[in-house]
């Protein structure tokens, strides 16, 4: 009669001291990124290299849009790039050619001037006719216009060689600007050939077949399939706000699916969310009622798969059951309080009283 209860308050007591470890829910789902592929670039679908629910590794084929009209893009490109670059030889020959025009002016203006000189003297001493002076005169105007007008030829061959007559052709903008627009048609005909960006299983490839014509409007691009990336694989659990307590980053967690029930898997949590579901829902519930009723929230907890696993069996949005290990402990009313006075320096104690 005496040892039913002491068994009972013994394993009950056991009970109490170790229920408070392990936090658990069936609130949990398998979660993966999705990244919904589109064609960067219009035009008519020639080759589809995957199926649905194919597994394929990242750098595989996707799919290619016809390539033959950004190819004659790029030759065209690449024929006006050859064309800039002729065209600044040829301000650089022009350059040079209002230099010699500006120097072959000069020499006239200075012989000019001398005879001016000279007809200017023979007018004072009465040798010369005032006819012959006005020619002289009127030459050296003309003369020095012509120098002017090479100055600003000069300038201005110099201005469109970018101020610099020794600048490298590939260096100048002409050339720099056509350069630019052949790689632009460079980039556009490699994106004709779409690549998986990651590991990962394709679905939703009935939009994509061939001779499909897609568009690549600037805001709203075409969605043609989707990749679930397998390398990104997480389990989110949602515990209550009482679980929390004692839950931190780092912790061991058992993770099981209901698709695999006899199949445990080890998890350690990776983050804990910044606030509850409810929280960053899109319509936030507003408790200013009078008829509120106090709810237990759930917060959201990341948990990342260890060890080997084969993430090709798992599916994105599979039901899970988690149970994470606190490693909390709980002691007898009372005697952790004795315990922390009795471990208490002599010091302390009396500093404290």
């Amino acid at each position: 009669m005496l040892a039913l209860p002491v068994i009972l308050a013994v394993g009950g007591g056991y009970l109490w001291l170790t229920g408070g470890r392990y936090a658990s829910t069936d609130n949990a789902y398998l979660e993966q990124n999705r990244v919904t592929i589109t064609a960067d670039q219009s035009g008519r679908i020639v080759e589809v290299a995957v199926h649905e629910n194919d597994h394929v590794k990242k750098g595989d084929l996707l799919f290619r849009i016809d390539p033959e009209p950004y190819q004659l893009a790029l030759r065209q490109a690449e024929a006006a790039v050859a064309v800039a670059r002729l065209q600044v030889d040829q301000l650089r020959s022009s350059y040079q050619q209002a230099l010699s025009e500006q120097q072959s002016g000069e020499d006239t203006l200075a012989y000019r001037q001398k005879t001016f000189q000279r007809q200017q003297d023979l007018l004072a001493r009465g040798v010369t006719s005032n006819a012959d002076f006005d020619t002289a005169q009127n030459n050296v105007r003309v003369a020095e216009q012509l120098v002017a007008q090479a100055r600003e030829k000069v300038s201005g061959a110099l201005t469109a060689l970018g101020g610099d007559p020794n600048v490298p052709t590939d260096q100048h903008p002409t050339v720099m600007q056509a350069q630019a627009a052949q790689e632009a048609a460079a980039l556009a005909l490699k994106q004709t050939t779409v690549f998986a960006p990651s590991d990962g299983v394709v679905s939703q490839t009935d939009r994509l077949r061939i001779g499909q014509y897609v568009t690549n409007p600037a805001m709203a691009p075409t969605a043609l399939l989707s990749l679930v990336e397998t390398a990104t694989t997480y389990v989110e659990a949602n515990f209550k706000e009482t679980d929390l307590t004692h839950m931190k980053v780092g912790q061991t967690a058992r993770v099981t699916f209901d698709t695999y029930p006899d199949r445990p898997f080890t998890a350690h949590v990776e983050s804990i969310d910044a606030g509850t579901g409810s929280a960053f829902s899109l319509l936030p519930a507003q408790n200013a009622s009078g008829n509120w009723v106090k709810v237990v929230q759930r917060v959201p907890v990341r948990l990342r798969l260890d060890g080997a696993v084969d993430f090709s069996t798992l599916r994105t949005g599979l039901s899970a059951s988690v149970e994470v290990d606190t490693e909390y402990k709980r002691t007898l009313p009372g005697f952790s309080h004795a315990i922390a006075a009795n471990s208490t320096p002599p010091a302390e104690a009396a500093a404290a009283n």
